[in-house]
């Protein structure tokens, strides 16, 4: 056989592989673009809703209230601003049809409001016919509530705001912990460091729990549908929660979107209202012919040298901390 035809040979029996591969990466390169853009689709939304949080129905509620975290959520916006920007996003802003299928593969949203959360979710409803029909719909609000060993009941908020049941005596209180902290007969509201444990514990544990079974509750009338894939409560690191629990905000669970041969699964978690990060200023010293760095709110009558959004960057150039890096954002 001439070598002509062991290239010949060899050609027919290696090109279809490398073809299939070809074919394959080139599948795989559009499954990760459409999964890119599902997410940062997601992330928008989720950011757009919690925006809307802020929007107070009654602007007197939130000004006279003495805590600075208080802030009634505006659900029902919020509810509208992430739909219509993941409607966009996910390319259905035009079409009922595929935004009405597009719910099956979100089984749970949730609001965390200042003392309670609300989940959005898929429940039975009376269609206009009286007929059951599967519809999301808001949950009642669900408290922050805890029972101590003495059946005391405690119910928290995202600050120190409390209100309790005192079961011995049968009366309500309310009040911030530092102002009830041994008047109650209630151990919890004594300890500074014990009650925010608790606190934060309860919210996480709260919210996690409802969500994991209202994901549950998806999965069985997913099921009823013909859809069978199964829905899970992703986990979720507690550092998310104890940011995701600092402020009102919006969270979205998105599962098990066909993409390709593949499922995409994913959440995002956003706040009501966005923080200013401090500013950091290098600057020269030349009484101690050192280079340090400050917060923006330090006063302080040495020339700006270098600008950086942290300390550590600040660190890494050269600078050293100055005396009132710490001082907190007026």
């Amino acid at each position: 056989m001439k070598i002509t035809d062991f290239a010949i040979l060899f050609v027919a029996l290696v090109f279809p592989f490398f073809f299939i591969l070809g074919m394959q990466s080139h599948h795989m390169q559009d499954t990760a673009f459409i999964e890119m853009k599902y997410t940062s689709g997601l992330r928008t939304a989720v950011q757009d809703a919690g925006v809307m949080l802020t929007l107070n129905e009654d602007p007197v509620m939130e000004a006279g209230y003495v805590s600075a975290k208080y802030f009634r959520a505006d659900k029902e916006k919020a509810l509208q601003a992430f739909s219509k920007t993941l409607y966009v996003n996910m390319g259905v802003a035009d079409d009922p049809k595929a935004q009405e299928a597009l719910w099956w593969y979100i089984p749970a949203l949730a609001v965390i409001d200042y003392n309670g959360f609300y989940i959005y979710s898929m429940q039975s409803v009376p269609d206009e016919d009286g007929r059951d029909a599967w519809k999301h719909v808001w949950s009642p609000k669900i408290p922050y509530s805890y029972m101590d060993a003495d059946r005391n009941m405690i119910y928290f908020t995202l600050d120190d705001k409390v209100t309790a049941f005192n079961e011995v005596h049968r009366t309500w209180i309310s009040g911030f912990q530092k102002e009830l902290a041994g008047t109650t007969g209630i151990s919890l509201l004594d300890s500074v460091e014990s009650f925010e444990g608790i606190r934060r514990t309860t919210i996480v544990h709260s919210i996690q729990d409802n969500v994991a079974y209202y994901i549950h509750k998806h999965n069985e009338i997913a099921l009823r549908s013909g859809i069978s894939y199964q829905f899970n409560m992703p986990v979720i690191g507690q550092e998310e929660w104890v940011n995701t629990i600092d402020d009102i905000g919006f969270m979205a669970f998105v599962q098990g979107i066909p993409v390709g041969d593949k499922a995409y699964n994913n959440y995002a978690l956003g706040g009501g209202r966005l923080i200013k990060k401090p500013t950091y200023y290098g600057v020269y010293d030349y009484s101690t012919d050192r280079k340090i760095v400050v917060r923006d709110s330090c006063a302080h009558s040495y020339e700006i040298q270098e600008v950086f959004q942290s300390p550590k960057a600040a660190a890494e150039a050269g600078y050293i901390e100055g005396a009132c890096l710490h001082v907190p954002m007026p």
